[in-house]
């Protein structure tokens, strides 16, 4: 029984997913302004999570699986933040 609410946790998930993405086309119709592109990073964060977290299974890993999954992030996190100190600082001379 264990292996079929598995398969509808999966399939309501997929749905989501897809929601999701319906979401950000319909977003991308609209013009923001200057949050364009950050409500369409949200909604592929969120999106990014639910993949992580239950296709990739790490919801139910231990906590050296999420050091080693979420030290990429890390890692994208300083190469964005150098990269826009580097990028401003050539801007401002």
């Amino acid at each position: 029984m264990e292996g079929l609410e598995e398969y509808k946790l999966y399939i309501k998930i997929g749905a989501l997913l897809m929601f999701l993405t319906v979401i950000t086309v319909a977003a991308a119709q609209f013009d923001f302004g200057i949050l364009n592109v950050p409500i369409a990073l949200l909604i592929a964060s969120v999106k990014a999570s639910f993949v992580a977290l239950y296709f990739m299974h790490l919801k139910y890993e231990d906590a050296m699986t999420w050091v080693f999954a979420t030290y990429p992030i890390f890692l994208l996190f300083l190469l964005i933040t150098f990269s826009a100190t580097d990028i401003f600082t050539r801007l401002s001379n």
